[in-house]
């Protein structure tokens, strides 16, 4: 018998043959910090374990109920869920995903506050190999906290595809009687009508939830090839279509960009594996979707853009299966080389993309925004008297030529100095050495003469080939780049909010300067500047805040003790995949930079650590987590890798691997290291002959002992000299963990 007290929550959750991901799921519900909920499990038909699952789950906590149906797809089965559904508010959840721990408190919280019709959290995407990474789709749309605003105000919420994000309001459901069509794709029609019914939304930055992205691509959003998912995917975009025409004109072009980019690609990326018997059916489809779309949405586009919008408009099957081939096989449109109009020289033309006989000569004309100057920072690197600024710099579609030449400048506001450039041969992602790199020389006294008010500059890249000039400003392409003292300012690197490199100078700020292990605790040492008083360090995390008290000392110096065991919180990790929590230490209001630290320092609780570690502008940061293999140090010479950590107690360092999986499958390929031990460190050396011949492979490394397997993660510290070439490979991070790329 069930409680009648009612719930404020209910989540529901259809499942369907997900016995390998739904236990996990299942834990993140029950580890909720807001307590006061429901959950709903619809069993669609499973044909494995997981209805076993999901009832020892509801005989374990009484807050889980399951109901059973014949396979009926999700949306039914939501619906479903949705009838025994008996909370004031309402959220879903998919089977084979996680849910932060507070990501129902920050939510529920909100919409208590403003009273909104729905409330909707940041999303993470991960996986083994990929670690967690921001979604993309969520990225603009809860880049910021936004209480009671509207997608006609904040048009980035059109493009917000999904319902599991967020949480509604019962009686607001109930009121425009929501209810989920029986195809995929479900989200995208009911996600959009309440955006543009609600009174107001709430959007907040936080991630509350995480996306699985299986490495054998078997969930709904990664069978996009088959049919009936592209059908099903093509009549979502309709009732979209119809949706933002009848109701919101406003938002058309957003809508229209977005599906051109995504949905209208992946029709036809889906010419490359379709069979001849389906051919035709696609075809179809992809003339339904450029049919209802606004040509609008094409003013700007891409040479291979417009040759897909081309194909599918002319009905020509040969040409888009050429350009899926062209795509799968890594082909790279901005590489295409150029070449001239025969009689109007200012005019290029793309050579070498797909085409057939009937391929009109405009479709691969390019425009000036094809001839787009990427100018990128691969490495920084400190010397005595200078900043050494290593990159690529190349236009595309122009191949690089010994009569180019590169100015790269300092920009101050409008005042731009020249700097000292070096230019050198670079492999590229194709593996053709080619003159795009380059070494800009940044003076540590041109950077000392900023002008007083200035506290950022920036560096510009000028590069002409042939007659085509082109301008930019500097990306930066590191994640952890390092910064240095001049005289009395600090001059920090970082990665800016539109991915150009930025130069900080830094005065006044808070210093780290020494970290140390002292039994149980972590002890921190710095210096503040004068005028600041402050009398504890606040560590903040996602919806709770811990405290410890700073010793002052002579000289502006700073102590404080932190002791572990007070920190460590195994059952309730921020970050449900990995098991961590970010802390982001403040003495008052200010964050702490690092100046006197060049690696962690971890103590060790159980089977828990608590590590120092540096955010990409080199802020302090502490990471609560397992203790598990950790990478602290990346080597290479010559033809090997050679990665190194610190050995923990309990962890098992015996098998250490780099791991790709096969194509569409969970199935791995391994390449077993050479693993040495010195005291307590420990180190994993690999050739990169035992990688074997594959192409375009992308190798993650694995502790791969008696447990379940997982990836290593990176110290913060030991990223700053990534991605680094080695001549056919190249080492990189992708969100902590390493990579080697074979091109």
């Amino acid at each position: 018998m069930f409680t009648a007290v009612i719930p404020r929550l209910s989540i529901v959750v259809p499942f369907y043959d997900v016995e390998r991901y739904f236990g996990p799921c299942l834990d993140s519900l029950a580890r909720q910090t807001f307590r006061d909920f429901e959950v709903v499990l619809v069993d669609d038909g499973s044909r494995d374990g997981s209805a076993a699952i999901a009832r020892e789950w509801c005989e374990r906590d009484s807050r889980f109920r399951m109901i059973s149906q014949e396979n009926r797809g999700m949306g039914p089965a939501r619906n479903a869920g949705i009838e025994l559904a008996r909370g004031e508010y309402l959220t879903f959840v998919d089977s084979d995903d996680l849910v932060p721990r507070h990501a129902y408190e920050l939510l529920v919280g909100s919409l208590d506050r403003t009273s909104s019709s729905l409330a909707g959290g940041n999303a993470r995407r991960f996986n083994n190999t990929s670690g967690v990474r921001q979604s993309y789709v969520h990225r603009l749309s809860y880049g910021t906290d936004r209480p009671a605003t509207h997608v006609t105000e904040w048009p980035e919420l059109a493009i917000d595809r999904m319902v599991w994000n967020k949480v509604y309001r019962r009686t607001f459901w109930d009121q425009f009687r929501y209810e989920f069509p029986a195809m995929r794709y479900e989200d995208w029609p009911v996600a959009l009508k309440a955006h543009l019914d609600a009174v107001t939304v709430d959007c907040v930055a936080a991630p509350t939830y995480y996306w699985r992205e299986r490495e054998s691509g078997e969930s709904v959003t990664q069978l996009k090839f088959q049919f009936g998912n592209l059908e099903d995917r093509v009549r979502s975009a309709e009732m979209i279509l119809d949706m933002v025409d009848r109701r919101a004109p406003e938002l058309r072009w957003k809508v229209h960009r977005h599906l051109t980019l995504i949905d209208l690609a992946t029709v036809v990326q889906a010419f490359g594996s379709a069979p001849d018997h389906e051919l035709e059916a696609v075809l179809a489809l992809g003339r339904r979707l450029t049919g209802r779309l606004d040509p609008e949405a094409f003013v700007g586009a891409s040479a291979i853009e417009r040759l897909e919008y081309h194909g599918l408009q002319s009905g020509d099957v040969e040409l888009l299966q050429r350009i899926a081939r062209y795509r799968a096989d890594g082909g790279r449109p901005s590489a295409a080389p150029a070449e001239r109009h025969p009689v109007l020289p200012w005019r290029y033309r793309a050579r070498g993309l797909p085409e057939t006989p009937g391929t009109p000569p405009d479709v691969h004309r390019l425009s000036r925004g094809d001839l787009e100057l990427r100018a990128a920072a691969t490495n920084l690197i400190w010397d005595h008297d200078a900043l050494l600024v290593s990159g690529t710099a190349v236009i595309d579609h122009l191949p690089p030529g010994a009569d180019d030449t590169l100015r790269i400048a300092l920009l101050a506001g409008l005042r731009e100095t020249p700097l000292t450039v070096d230019r050198h041969p670079v492999r590229d992602r194709g593996g053709e050495q080619r003159l795009i790199g380059f070494t800009a020389r940044v003076p540590r006294e041109l950077l000392a003469a900023m002008p007083a008010k200035r506290e950022a500059v920036r560096l510009i890249a000028t590069l002409r080939t042939g007659s085509v000039r082109r301008r930019s400003l500097l990306r930066m392409n590191m994640q952890y780049p390092v910064g240095d003292r001049i005289g009395d300012a600090w001059f920090q690197p970082v990665k800016a909010s539109d991915g150009r490199l930025l130069i900080r100078r830094m005065r006044g700020e808070i210093e780290l300067t020494a970290a140390d292990a002292d039994g149980g605790a972590l002890v921190l040492t710095g210096r503040m500047p004068p005028g600041v008083t402050a009398s504890e360090l606040v560590l903040s995390r996602a919806a709770r805040e811990l405290r410890a008290p700073l010793e002052t000392g002579p000289g502006d110096l700073f102590t404080v003790r932190i002791p572990v065991a007070e920190v460590v919180d195994a059952t309730s990790p921020d970050d449900p995949f990995l098991g961590r929590t970010l802390l982001v230490p403040k003495i008052g209001e200010a964050l702490i930079l690092i100046t006197g630290l060049t690696g962690a320092v971890s103590v060790q609780q159980g089977d828990r650590l608590l590590t120092v570690a540096r955010s990409p502008g080199q802020y302090l940061n502490l990471v609560e987590m397992p203790a598990r293999v950790t990478a602290a140090r990346v080597h290479v010479d010559g033809w090997s890798v050679t990665v190194e950590g610190p050995r923990w107690a309990g962890v098992d360092y015996e098998r250490i691997v780099w791991r790709r999986f096969l194509p569409n499958s969970d199935d791995p390929v391994d390449a077993v290291c050479r693993i040495t031990f010195d005291g307590d460190r420990w180190q994993a050396r690999i050739d990169l002959d035992d990688l074997g011949p594959a192409e375009d492979a992308d190798w993650t490394l694995f502790a791969a002992g008696d447990g379940l397997p997982y990836a290593i993660q990176a110290e913060t510290f030991a990223l700053t000299s990534l991605p680094r070439a080695l001549d056919r490979h190249r080492l990189y991070a992708r969100a902590g963990t390493l990579h080697l790329e074979k091109n």
